[in-house]
């Protein structure tokens, strides 16, 4: 599978001083980029959670509490519940007594040591097999407005910032990891979580932002409203909105992300929060953290809620696309963007081909374009009834 932007076309000469030039061999990765444990609002253990994505496919995927580093002691005492006595129960079980450590209080209720993360990171990594990496949801609000970004690849605690106003408290919290990034040397990045939860964040207040590369145009939780409502715009809108004039003030694109931001392990239904729902896939050189933002953040990636590409590429030019497609199932392949005429009318549909491959040649008048494809296969639990399985490209911009 092949997915090449201009600016990441590495052409290097051979050792034998040949004039060939080639391309360097990259693979794709499956992985998520936020989700929940007991170390803050989640309702398992790390261990059974990386055990979850590990034995499910997952490449990659990041424990990204709210506000917390999984570095310390702190010990969870576990909710009177059959369901939560029962995880516990499967807990050690699984991992036995030797490596579960837990106690009771003075009223024989169960608490447990939280495993921190190099405790546990051997469990699961393997060399080009799984990789975790280390996020914290900063957790932030303004005016009562859940403001809430996860940093990915993180190197150390950063503390929520405040402000006067919702773009400043993104951009006061952006401004930190930018300053962690250059006092480290260590490629990471934030990204703004479901906008419209709490109906907190608009286009405008992404507009504003100085920096800001990615936000989740899907998020698995059932309360984040990524369809919007009648007065409110979807992710997708939104992400066409934002980008628009992020084009129009010769900022880089804005990237979507799919998630799972799961928080339920035990009960799998609509009202749960629950993995398995949204994931991206990243083309990159290796398995390691700061190879997987560097190809993020140079948009060599995919969001998805199932499909998958056979062949992704962009040539400058013209964005072309295949679909791993399945047997009996039904794909429709639309190219969205805008006319630099026209920037008030954002999100056009260019083109739609129902079939499992097709491609798109960028005219002089457009803006951007990107790629969504829709399948008619039921997405399993989906994050609303009637759901089917999507994926979305990132933006490209015609070369000159």
């Amino acid at each position: 599978m092949r997915f090449i932007q201009p600016l990441l076309l590495l052409l290097i000469l051979s050792a034998c001083n040949s004039s060939k030039e080639y391309v360097e061999e990259k693979n794709w990765y499956k992985g998520n980029l936020h989700t929940h444990s007991y170390w803050s609002d989640g309702d398992d253990y790390p261990e059974m959670i990386m055990d979850w994505y590990k034995s499910h496919g997952y490449d990659f995927a990041v424990l990204s509490d709210h506000n917390v580093l999984a570095r310390q002691e702190r010990w969870k005492l576990i909710p009177k519940s059959p369901k939560h006595e029962k995880a516990f129960d499967k807990y050690l079980e699984k991992y036995g007594e030797d490596w579960v450590e837990y106690r009771e209080d003075s009223t024989g209720r169960v608490e447990v040591r939280l495993k921190k993360l190099e405790e546990y990171r051997e469990l699961f990594e393997e060399d080009e097999g799984f990789l975790i990496v280390e996020s914290e949801e900063v957790t932030a609000s303004f005016e009562k407005k859940p403001l809430h970004m996860n940093v990915t690849n993180i190197q150390s605690f950063i503390e929520p910032q405040g402000g006067n106003s919702v773009s400043e408290v993104l951009q006061n919290n952006l401004n930190q990891v930018k300053a962690q990034r250059e006092a480290t040397g260590e490629p990471m990045f934030l990204h703004i979580n479901h906008p419209n939860f709490g109906w907190a964040i608009s286009p405008e207040d992404i507009i504003q932002l100085d920096g800001e590369r990615f936000f989740e145009v899907y998020n698995g939780h059932p309360y984040v409203n990524n369809y919007g409502d009648s007065l409110r715009p979807s992710m997708e809108v939104l992400w066409d909105q934002v980008q628009v004039a992020y084009l129009q003030a010769g900022k880089p694109p804005l990237y979507g992300l799919a998630v799972d931001d799961a928080h339920h392990y035990h009960v799998f239904n609509e009202k749960s929060s629950n993995p398995g729902r949204g994931w991206v896939v990243v083309r990159s050189s290796e398995l390691k953290p700061a190879a997987l933002v560097e190809a993020m953040e140079a948009g060599n990636f995919y969001a998805s809620t199932g499909v998958s590409f056979k062949s992704l590429d962009f040539d400058g030019e013209t964005l072309s696309l295949e679909v791993a497609a399945e047997k009996g199932i039904d794909y429709t392949i639309q190219f969205f963007g805008t006319k630099t005429a026209t920037p008030e009318k954002y999100g056009v549909l260019f083109k739609e081909v129902k079939a499992t491959k097709a491609q798109y040649t960028l005219k002089k008048e457009d803006m951007y374009v990107r790629a969504k494809v829709i399948s008619n296969k039921p997405k399993e639990n989906p994050y609303k009834p009637g759901d089917t399985e999507v994926a979305w490209t990132q933006p490209v911009v015609l070369q000159e």
